[in-house]
């Protein structure tokens, strides 16, 4: 057996009483609910009360006319749909209804082509709300599932930074009991290596954005922990920074950061003499090309045979993340001291 249809419940607002009877007369017999209200004000406190799924509205009626009456609706939460009814020659009031919030209009006259019509534009006007608020359920259903997507990811950043936090604090431990200063060199190492993935996860974490990480808040970051670590003596080199604010993904940032940490940890063991002043900048800039350029600099002696100093596990894994970004580090000949490039694109 199939189900009734819904009882669709109309305000039909108009100072013409025989029109008003012939719409209730005439839609009573298609299902409707129809309710009338002889002006705006007693529409308005109608709608008010609720229990309506559309409302039509003529355009002349004595006090206010429906242009005046419609805003006063509209602001009515939770309104219904409002179908402007107008004159034969009132092309321009329709206009203005429709650009003032109304859903649809129907010229206004007394033959039953007038009753069809309006009852074609109410549920047109019905169908589309309807398509409207299943529309606004499945935006607000995607806004929740990323809003649970986004703190699942941001739980794991917050996870697995404390996990690389745990493991660095691990490598503290054991370089108090290292008396080999090779291996208490490589551990040192190894532990800002994992500081610099472990800064990316804590900066995701505590960023509103998930999906990018702004290079010059990261880097700043990296760079003081890494002159904390690695050059804590008042008179060794100076680690500054240069950079212009930019996003990028988290997989460039993570490359990003291991690739300066290893050339700055090898400009801190080879640019200058132990207890030597020096500077070794770091700078970071869009170019015209929709690229950026990542430079890492210092003014000491250079690479003699034009290789740089202490290649071996850190010139692979600069290679591996350069290769990552789809670039290769380069070194700048003409610079006195030591200076490597890499390019890449945002």
């Amino acid at each position: 057996m199939s189900q009734p249809e819904r009882v669709i419940r109309l305000l039909y607002i108009d100072d013409d009483r025989g029109l008003s009877r012939l719409v209730q007369k005439e839609l009573a017999r298609h299902g409707y609910e129809v309710t009338c209200a002889p002006d705006g004000d007693a529409g308005l406190e109608a709608l008010r009360g609720g229990g309506f799924d559309v409302c039509a509205l003529d355009h002349y009626m004595p006090g206010r006319e429906g242009l005046d009456v419609l805003p006063d609706i509209l602001a009515i939460e939770d309104a219904p749909p409002v179908v402007y009814v107008t004159g034969t020659q009132e092309g321009r009031i329709a206009v203005a209804a429709l650009r003032a919030g109304a859903a649809d209009y129907v010229i206004k006259d007394v033959s039953e082509d007038f009753t069809a019509l309006l009852r074609n534009a109410i549920e047109d006007a019905l169908i589309r709300r309807s398509l409207q608020r299943q529309a606004d359920e499945a935006q607000e259903e995607v806004r929740l599932a990323r809003d649970r997507a986004e703190a699942m990811l941001r739980e794991v950043n917050h996870r697995v930074g404390n996990s690389l936090q745990l493991v660095s604090s691990f490598m503290s431990l054991q370089l108090r009991h290292l008396a080999d200063e090779g291996a208490r060199i490589a551990l040192k190492e190894s532990q800002a290596r994992i500081e610099a993935v472990a800064h990316v996860h804590r900066r995701l974490y505590t960023s509103g954005e998930m999906g990018s990480v702004a290079m010059d808040e990261y880097l700043e970051g990296l760079i003081e922990e890494l002159g904390a670590s690695l050059g804590p003596e008042a008179n060794g080199p100076r680690l500054t920074l240069q950079v212009e604010p930019m996003r990028v993904s988290t997989d460039q940032a993570v490359s990003l950061g291991v690739v300066v940490t290893e050339l700055v940890t090898n400009a801190v063991k080879y640019a200058y003499a132990p207890g030597e002043a020096g500077e070794i900048r770091i700078i970071l800039r869009p170019d015209a090309d929709g690229r950026a350029l990542l430079t890492v600099e210092d003014d000491g002696p250079g690479m003699g045979e034009g290789k740089p100093k202490g290649t071996g596990l850190g010139g692979k894994i600069i290679s591996a993340m350069a290769s990552g970004l789809r670039s290769a580090v380069e070194f700048d000949p003409g610079h006195k001291g030591v200076r490597a490039r890499l390019a890449f694109d945002l």
